[in-house]
């Protein structure tokens, strides 16, 4: 996705990349943008990795876009008008894909994710996985109309490989500051299957809610499976 993903910002005077070793074409993709500023650094964690590229910006204003995400016209003619607000963090709504599929269902609906804000009043949280921007009670949130477009997975491989890599890194990240065990990893991960597949209405969308439901419980079992045993290990 990234060609595409760094087409979608050509209107903007700079964009960061921070590679963290890939071993496909990003470095070569990435340097044909004319815009694009590269840098590589050892994978830290997603929170501390968003924080190197805001480091490296040239400018205070930072909006940040994951390389499997692609921003609409309408988002990018939208955040280049606005009259930027630094007591304001702004928002937009996320449309999610499986397979170049809209899913409105899974819990992967309404999604909304806070991505343009000034680096001098904000700054991303220190958390592996699961990042977010740090938030004062002098800061407030603003949806803007434009809506960014989301490609995270094309096959099942994909979603089994995301799964794997952040339940580790979440089991690491709790390791002695939240208990587990083979109970909770069960029972979390089967009401996470219900809640995904029917109350959240993943039923509609045929195997591919089904799959997704699966996916969102297995994470949700692994996870807790990952930290109940680290925190064995680690007590031994």
């Amino acid at each position: 996705m990234l060609a595409e993903c760094l087409g979608a910002l050509e209107m903007f005077a700079e964009v960061v990349i921070v590679d963290n070793g890939s071993t496909d074409d990003t470095i070569a993709v990435a340097s044909r943008f004319r815009n694009v500023r590269l840098f590589e650094h050892p994978f830290t964690g997603f929170g501390p990795m968003k924080n190197i590229a805001i480091d490296k910006a040239a400018n205070d204003w930072i909006l940040s876009v994951d390389s499997d995400e692609i921003v609409t016209p309408e988002l990018s003619a939208e955040i280049l008008s606005l009259k930027l607000d630094s007591s304001r963090i702004y928002a937009v709504g996320r449309d999610n894909h499986y397979r170049r599929r809209l899913i409105c269902g899974c819990g992967w609906q309404n999604d909304q994710v806070q991505r343009l804000f000034n680096r001098k009043r904000t700054r991303y949280d220190d958390k592996l996985v699961h990042e977010g921007l740090r938030m004062d009670e002098t800061l407030q949130t603003e949806l803007l109309e434009g809506r960014l477009n989301h490609y995270p997975y094309d096959n099942a491989a994909q979603l089994i490989h995301k799964m794997q890599h952040y339940s580790t890194l979440w089991a690491e990240e709790h390791r002695g500051r939240k208990k587990a065990s083979p109970f909770k990893a069960l029972f979390y991960g089967v009401l996470t299957f219900f809640k995904s597949y029917l109350f959240k209405k993943g039923w509609l969308y045929g195997y591919e809610g089904l799959l997704i439901s699966i996916s969102n419980a297995n994470g949700v079992f692994y996870k807790y499976i990952k930290l109940y045993e680290a925190d064995r290990s680690h007590s031994l």
